[in-house]
């Protein structure tokens, strides 16, 4: 049932719903309230359905809901003694029968909109009798029952010409009966599909679950480690303060007020519609006892005592205090609010995070050992960085040596060459050079080629060695291999022919199929049709001998002799209706000629006590000025009596 209810919120606050449940609100909805969610589900559905609840009967709306549900294909659990309970629960708004049917319907609203649609033209009419009593609309009725007698024939004929057409096919019957397995396969199919889908939406709430546990049970563990006794007794107390100042002061405050705001809209509901002159008496009697209240307040302060002002400076204190307790406990609940909110959020981003493959985010003592290690990597780096900085410096020397020499051994040469250019031996440093490294290539080339020279006819009697080997051992394979290859050239080819007689036939079998497909498809369709109209027929023919009987009735009771029976006829009953409304028409025009007669006389009456309305409520306002002058006197000479005292 939790599965179930996850699901329905989920769906719910999703498009088009977009009703921002949680659990909670959810579970706390009361009837009402759940029969105008699921009829918002069914109006969605199907819109004629979008109504408020609230005006029409119980009775009706359980009707039209079981009507849609009908024509849904929904299917109550339970036996027939449960459907009246299922009906019953429907009527009240129970939630076991309520809980369900949203989680069909939410499973599959696109499917059910379809239904819907096509249920319009696929649904029975039904003619009422009284529109059939008119020639025109039975004239209609008869010519199109006559037409779909016709086309009734009609089917039957081709539906016998496709039977025969059937039978002339070989193993039509064993056909068929693949196609019906084809279509049971089908529809399995579609199940299992739609069982993966339920089975993945509950492991995804399920691991979901699984990480509120894990991530709570984390904090538990980190709350335990990191605290002490006396702190955590610390904080079980303000929560325990907070709890019971929210049970005895705060709620039943707020409960109170929203019984009186209860009270006082139900109050206004019952009463009457108001007119602008009602509306204007209330501001008047609204403003008198706010001038009431001022001159009390007055009288209160003339009457002024110093104890009464200590009391009432406590007083002030104390509700300044209770104000900000108040204000306190509001952004104590909404910072609670915004804890599980961005709670929820990150448990979201978690997931996704787990979807999209990404690691886990790191907290508490793991961030801190991330931290550290960060550190040390960073140490680590600053320190490979000096001895590169060291090591460039060490290549930039090096390279400045390395020029030096090099201008070194250019100079030592310049000077050489010019040594050798007055002995008259220009250039045999060179000569001699080039001679030494051309002595020794040649003697390593010499070496080598020796070397390889072995090496060479050493690899070469291997390699001999091993092919003659190879084909003693592979000479019997070769033979073998040559019969397989003649093998598998005769079966590729017969393999070939056999594939193309496969193909052939398949594809003769599959158009027929789908030809057969379509045609059990159409008859079925044309059979449903028949169906519909044979039923409507039967009906339509049952309500027109209802009224040729109650005609031959009528037309009895009027030719009668008794004349008992003949009162009985319809004809006499509305002759004496007829006869009763001239009497009271008659009686309505006397009483009528009275009323105008005396409207003059009346009018001014009325006027005559609304003049002395006015001047009634002028003598009441004239009074009440009066009490308030002779009071004011009275409190001023007492005040003056106070003052001589003094």
């Amino acid at each position: 049932m939790s599965d179930q209810i996850q699901f329905i919120v989920e769906k719910l606050n999703q498009e088009p719903f977009r009703k921002n449940y949680n659990l909670i609100t959810f579970d706390s909805l009361e009837s009402v309230q759940l029969l105008q969610l699921l009829n918002d589900v069914l109006g969605e559905i199907d819109p004629k359905h979008a109504v408020d609840i609230r005006e029409e009967l119980p009775e009706q709306t359980a009707k039209r809901m079981l009507s849609l549900l009908g024509i849904l294909k929904y299917k109550p659990p339970g036996s027939i003694s449960d459907l009246s309970a299922f009906r019953q629960g429907l009527v009240t708004g129970s939630k076991p029968v309520i809980y369900p049917v949203l989680h069909w319907l939410l499973q599959r609203t696109n499917e059910l909109k379809k239904r819907a649609y096509l249920a319009r033209f696929l649904v029975k009419l039904e003619v009422p009798a009284e529109f059939l009593q008119d020639d025109t609309v039975a004239d209609i009725n008869k010519q199109d029952i006559s037409a779909m007698e016709e086309e009734k024939d009609q089917l039957v004929k081709r539906v016998e010409r496709l039977k025969k057409r059937v039978e002339t096919v070989q193993n039509h019957q064993r056909m068929l009966e693949i196609a019906r397995q084809l279509r049971l396969e089908k529809e399995r199919e579609e199940s299992l599909a739609q069982q993966k889908q339920e089975q993945k939406n509950q492991l995804f709430h399920a691991e979901q679950r699984l990480q509120r546990a894990q991530l709570q049970l984390k904090e538990m563990h980190h709350a335990v480690v990191d605290s002490k006794p006396e702190s955590l007794m610390k904080k079980l107390e303000e929560e325990i303060n907070f709890n019971s100042y929210l049970v005895t002061e705060k709620l039943p405050r707020e409960l109170e007020s929203k019984k009186n705001s209860a009270y006082f809209l139900q109050k206004v509901v019952a009463e009457p519609a108001m007119s602008q002159s009602d509306l204007n008496v209330l501001e008047i009697k609204i403003n008198e006892v706010n001038a009431q209240m001022n001159q009390l307040i007055e009288k209160r302060m003339m009457k002024y005592e110093p104890i009464d002002s200590k009391f009432s400076m406590y007083r002030q204190q104390a509700s300044i205090i209770s104000r900000k307790k108040e204000a306190k406990a509001e952004e104590l609940q909404a910072a609670k609010e915004e804890m599980s909110s961005t709670e929820r959020q990150m448990l979201q981003k978690t997931s996704q995070a787990h979807e999209l493959e990404g690691s886990e985010v790191l907290k508490g003592d793991e961030f801190k050992h991330y931290v550290n290690k960060l550190r040390s990597k960073n140490t680590f780096y600053k320190k490979k960085r000096l001895e590169i900085a060291e090591i460039t410096a060490e290549y930039g020397i090096l390279q400045r040596t390395e020029e030096l020499l090099k201008q070194r051994h250019e100079a030592i040469q310049q000077q050489l060459q010019s040594i050798e250019d007055k002995k008259g031996i220009s250039g045999y440093s060179y000569t001699q050079e080039e001679l030494e490294r051309v002595s020794a290539v040649k003697s390593e080339m010499d070496e080598m080629k020796g070397r390889t020279l072995d090496n060479m006819s050493e690899m070469v009697k291997k390699l001999n060695t091993m092919v003659a080997e190879k084909k003693a051992s592979l000479a019997p394979v070769i033979k073998e291999l040559r019969q397989l290859r003649q093998k598998c050239q005769e079966l590729t080819q017969e393999c070939d022919e056999k594939k193309i007689q496969y193909d052939s036939c398949a594809a003769g079998l599959e158009s027929n199929r789908s030809t057969l497909e379509q045609e059990v498809k159409g008859l079925f369709e044309e059979c449903a049709q028949e169906e519909s109209n044979y039923h409507y027929i039967n009906c339509m023919k049952r309500n027109l001998e209802i009224q040729l009987q109650r005609a031959k009735e009528e037309m009895k009771a009027y030719v009668s002799p008794d004349p008992q029976e003949r009162r009985k006829a319809i004809r006499e009953q509305y002759t004496r209706m007829i006869l009763e409304q001239e009497n009271l028409g008659k009686k309505l025009r006397e009483k009528q000629k009275a009323v105008r007669e005396s409207h003059g006389p009346n009018m001014k009456q009325i006027k005559m006590w609304q003049d002395f309305e006015q001047l009634m409520e002028c003598k009441r306002e004239c009074f009440l000025k009066q009490q308030n002058q002779t009071a004011i006197g009275q409190v001023i000479q007492e005040g003056g009596k106070d003052r001589l005292v003094l």
